[in-house]
């Protein structure tokens, strides 16, 4: 094992806990919470192959399901983003990057990162407050979940990137 695997074992096991024991008990204006455990697949190098995406996303989301009592909430809508890091990460690294390359505000450019972690982060919260709520009847609801929790999501995640700088 290489010492970048345990630095990635070591951020799952840090972003798992302080997703279970600090973020998931803020909940701002009774609707908005701060995911901060999409960072990890926001991160992940070029070098990740699909099927190690997928596996490292899905654990992820299982842990979180267990720590939250969110059956398979997480670990689905956590899959499914792990699916599209890989493709979506290679539109905003540039022809001749290197394999390794990890997704970063240093190696990409500050709007590109913010331009993949929104979009990452958009299309976790649509679909794990989609399956949540699995009704539009609170559509009002349903919406100021999914912007709130994108915009203190996104917040949280470039307040990280700036720490890890």
């Amino acid at each position: 094992m290489t010492i970048d695997t345990f630095r990635r074992i070591l951020l799952f096991i840090v972003l798992c806990l302080a997703q279970a024991l600090v973020f998931s008990r803020i909940h701002l204006f009774h609707c908005a919470t701060p995911l901060v455990y999409v960072y990890f697949v926001i991160i992940l190098p070029r070098s990740t192959t699909r099927w190690a995406a997928l596996l490292w996303s899905f654990a992820l989301g299982l842990c979180i399901d267990m720590f939250s009592n969110t059956p398979g909430l997480a670990a689905a809508s956590m899959t499914l983003i792990g699916m599209i890091q890989p493709p979506l990460l290679e539109l905003f690294l540039p022809r001749d990057a290197e394999s390794d390359m990890p997704s970063s505000i240093k190696t990409l450019t500050f709007s590109k990162f913010l331009s993949l972690a929104a979009i990452l982060v958009f299309i976790y919260c649509l679909v794990f407050f989609t399956i949540e709520v699995f009704s539009f009847s609170h559509i009002l609801f349903w919406l100021n979940s999914v912007i709130g929790s994108m915009l203190l999501t996104l917040i949280m995640i470039l307040t990280f990137e700036s720490i890890r700088r």
